[in-house]
């Protein structure tokens, strides 16, 4: 009778190393924190303080001997990572040097934020909103500016998500963005809802 316990024991076992697969998560209270900290950057504002992100414990396990034994060769045969955080990162050379394109870009596209002509798009982009309220000499000027900065925000967007081994994670990393772009906008900016219109900060 003992052996027919083990043998199910084992059975069991077998069965849910099978079933177990391990997946990592989109870690997005550190990406927002870090998305403030280039955003801020970039804009010229306030640098927040790191969020950490709290641990999210599950509810303990009651074990009965078997259960006991089981969950310990369990635990020895599929590794911790399934509840390890990732280590989000956003420090790397090619990172760097988009967030110090950008910053520097701001300062001439700061007064066509405030004028209206541009604003931020739906997608983490930035867009020509309003190409009257932009002399006719610089509206090249301007076209220019928006493209450069888009491209370089298209690359920023996959490089962090590349940076963190993830290239999956852009489409998340670009959403947390575009929230983040809006919340950090002047006063006065112009932004795009989740459907496209536009509205103003």
């Amino acid at each position: 009778m003992k052996l027919i316990k083990v043998f199910g024991l084992m059975v069991t076992l077998l069965v849910l190393v099978a079933c177990v697969t391990i997946n990592i998560y989109f870690p997005a209270a550190q990406a927002e924190a870090a998305a403030e900290r280039i955003v801020d950057d970039i804009l010229g504002g306030q640098v927040p303080e790191d969020k950490v992100p709290g641990s999210d414990k599950g509810a303990g396990l009651q074990r009965g001997d078997h259960r006991q034994i089981a969950m310990g060769i369990l635990e020895f045969l599929i590794p911790a990572a399934n509840a390890a955080q990732p280590n989000f990162t956003v420090d790397t050379p090619q990172i760097r040097k988009l967030q110090a394109g950008m910053k520097a870009r701001n300062t001439r596209l700061a007064g066509y934020y405030s004028s209206g002509a541009i604003g931020f798009t739906r997608d983490a982009l930035v867009a020509v909103r309003d190409p009257a309220v932009v002399p006719l000499k610089d509206r090249n000027l301007v076209n220019k500016l928006v493209a450069d900065e888009n491209r370089d925000r298209n690359a920023l967007y996959k490089a962090i998500a590349a940076a963190n081994g993830h290239p999956e994670w852009e489409g998340d990393v670009r959403a947390t963005f575009a929230k983040t772009w809006v919340d950090k906008a002047g006063k006065g900016w112009w932004y795009q809802d989740p459907k496209g219109r536009w509205s103003r900060r």
